[in-house]
C-alpha cells in the first residue's frame, strides 16, 4: 500500500494520498490539486476516491476540483448535506481498492458532519494501520467544539467519539490528522506530524479528563477566537468551490492605476518579507508576508471580499500569493503592480518605511512616557509570560479593538517571532496610527535578551 502525507504549513494541513493496485483515494485534499496528480502519474495511479473528513472551515477544499480533473467520486458525512454529487458515508461503510480498505467512522465533535477513516493494509496484516481522524483528534489536541452549533452540545458528541470508538482502536495504530500546529481549529496541537491512539491515549492533555462533563467544560471554557471567514468557507466547501481553471487571469498595474485603485478603497497587500516592507513600501498597504502562515491571516484579518492589488518581489511570488489566497477563497484580486515597489519609486510616488528594534531598542522606546505597548499573540502565549505593562490586544481581533489604543499616543508592538507584529503594525498605519514601533524577533527574542518580563497570574 502507498501511503503519503502532503503537509501545507502556510494553513498546517494535512492531507492524504493512499494507493494500491494502481487505484488511489485522496483525503482531505487543498484547493490546488496539482501534488495530488503528480503522486498518480508518478506512481502509476487513477484517483477514484476523493473523501472529506468534514466540512473545512479554514481553507477551500479541492474536492470538486480534483474529481473533475479524475472522473474520482466524492465521499462526505451523511450529515453535510453537501449540494454536488457525492456518497453519503455513514458507520461502518467501507472503500476497498488493490489490498486496501477504507473503514468510516461517524465521529461527530468537531461538525456533526465528522468522520474517521480507518485504514487497513490487508496484505500486511488483518489490524488496522492507521486512522485519518480530521479534526477530530489532532496530535496532543481535540478539535475544536464551536464551528457548527451549541458548543457543549458538540463536546459532549465529541467525548463520545472519541472513548466510543477512536480510542478503542490499538495502540499501536498510527493517528494523522488534518492539521497541525499552527490551525486555529484547535488549541495547543504538537508540531509532530503522526502519533498513534496509544500516545495520544497517555499524553493528550484533552483525553485527560475525568468524565464527560469535566470534558466539555474543558473545551468549552475560553475558547479561541473564530475568524469569521470560517463560516463562509464552510458553505463553499458543502456547495463546491469554482475550479481555480475558472479564474481570470491577474493583469498588471502601472504605479497610476494601483494608486487609483487604492484611492477607490482597494487594499494593497504587499507579500514581501518583513524586512523589505520595512525598508520601502506602498503608504497604507497592509503587509503579511509569504514567509508564515500568510493565507490564514489574509483571511483572518482581510475577510474574503475586501478588494486587493498584490504587491510581491517578483511574478512569481505575485503567482503564489494568489494561489494561497485563493486556498481561503479570496478571490477579489483585482491585478498586481508590474515592477513592484521598483516601479513604485520610479514613477516618483510617495514610499513609507517602517521602524523595527532591537530588544534593547525596544526596551529602551517603551520606557519613554506614554507609549502604549501592544502584545498581539494568542491567549495561551500572552498566559505564558508578557512584558509588563503590555496591552493584550490579539491579531485576530486586533482591528475590533482599536477603541482601546489613543492614536495620538506612540505605540511599540510584539509578538512571538516578529511575523504578526509585522501585520499588525500595517494594520494600525492603514487605521491612523503614525508613531509605531516593532519588536524584531518578537517576545523570544525579548525573553532570550534576558528582559523584563511579567507573568500572567494563574
Amino acid at each position: 500500500m502507498h501511503f503519503q502525507q502532503f503537509f501545507l504549513s502556510c494553513l498546517a494541513h494535512a492531507s492524504y494520498f493512499i494507493g494500491s493496485d494502481c487505484v488511489a483515494a485522496v483525503i482531505d485534499p487543498q484547493r490546488d490539486v496539482e501534488p495530488y496528480l503528480k503522486e498518480a502519474r508518478e506512481g502509476g495511479f487513477e484517483i477514484a476516491y476523493v473523501i472529506e473528513t468534514h466540512l473545512h472551515a479554514d481553507f477551500v477544499s479541492g474536492h470538486r476540483e480534483l474529481a473533475a480533473l479524475t472522473g474520482a467520486q466524492i465521499y462526505l458525512g451523511a450529515r453535510a448535506r453537501a449540494t454536488f454529487p457525492h456518497v453519503d458515508v455513514h458507520d461502518g461503510d467501507e472503500i476497498r481498492f488493490g489490498k486496501c480498505r477504507l473503514q468510516f467512522l461517524e465521529t461527530p465533535g468537531h461538525t456533526l458532519e465528522s468522520i474517521s477513516i480507518v485504514v487497513f493494509d490487508e496484505e500486511a496484516s488483518a489490524q488496522p494501520r492507521a486512522v485519518l481522524t480530521g479534526d477530530t483528534l489532532f496530535i496532543g489536541d481535540v478539535g475544536r467544539p464551536d464551528l457548527g452549533g451549541d458548543p457543549k452540545e458538540l463536546a459532549a458528541l465529541l467525548y463520545d467519539s472519541l472513548h466510543g470508538k477512536l480510542l478503542k482502536l490499538p495502540d499501536e495504530v498510527e493517528v494523522f490528522p488534518a492539521h497541525g500546529a499552527g490551525s486555529l481549529c484547535g488549541r495547543s496541537m504538537s508540531q509532530d506530524r503522526s502519533s498513534t491512539i496509544g500516545r495520544e491515549r497517555r499524553t493528550n492533555y484533552a483525553l485527560q479528563a475525568a468524565d464527560k462533563a469535566a470534558f466539555v467544560e474543558l473545551l468549552t471554557a475560553e475558547l479561541p477566537d473564530r475568524p469569521k471567514y470560517f463560516a463562509t468557507d464552510v458553505e463553499l466547501n458543502r456547495t463546491g468551490a469554482p475550479l481555480l481553471s475558472e479564474l481570470r487571469a491577474l493583469p498588471a498595474m502601472s504605479p497610476a492605476e494601483v494608486l487609483a485603485a487604492q484611492e477607490a478603497g482597494v487594499v494593497v497587500l504587499d507579500t514581501r518579507e518583513d524586512e523589505a516592507f520595512a525598508a520601502a513600501h506602498v503608504p497604507g498597504s497592509i503587509n503579511i508576508s509569504l514567509d508564515g502562515q500568510f493565507a490564514s491571516w489574509a483571511g483572518t484579518t482581510l475577510g474574503l471580499e475586501t478588494e486587493i492589488v498584490l504587491l510581491a518581489g517578483d511574478e512569481q511570488q505575485v503567482a503564489e500569493s494568489r494561489t494561497r489566497l485563493a486556498r481561503v477563497g479570496i478571490e477579489r484580486v483585482r491585478g498586481y503592480l508590474r515592477g513592484g515597489i521598483s516601479s513604485w519609486t520610479a514613477a516618483g510616488m510617495p514610499a513609507a518605511a517602517s521602524r523595527q528594534l532591537s530588544p534593547a531598542q525596544f526596551s529602551e522606546a517603551i520606557a519613554a512616557p506614554g507609549v502604549q505597548v501592544v502584545d498581539v499573540r494568542r491567549d495561551a502565549e500572552w498566559a505564558g509570560g508578557h512584558i509588563a505593562g503590555a496591552l493584550h490586544l490579539p491579531l485576530s481581533s486586533l482591528l475590533a479593538t482599536l477603541d482601546q489604543l489613543d492614536r495620538n499616543r506612540p505605540v511599540a508592538v510584539h509578538c512571538k517571532s516578529g511575523y504578526r507584529s509585522t501585520i499588525a503594525c500595517s494594520l494600525l498605519r492603514r487605521a491612523g496610527f503614525d508613531d509605531i514601533v516593532d519588536l524584531r524577533g518578537g517576545y523570544d527574542a525579548w525573553c532570550e535578551a534576558g528582559l523584563d518580563r511579567a507573568e500572567a497570574p494563574a
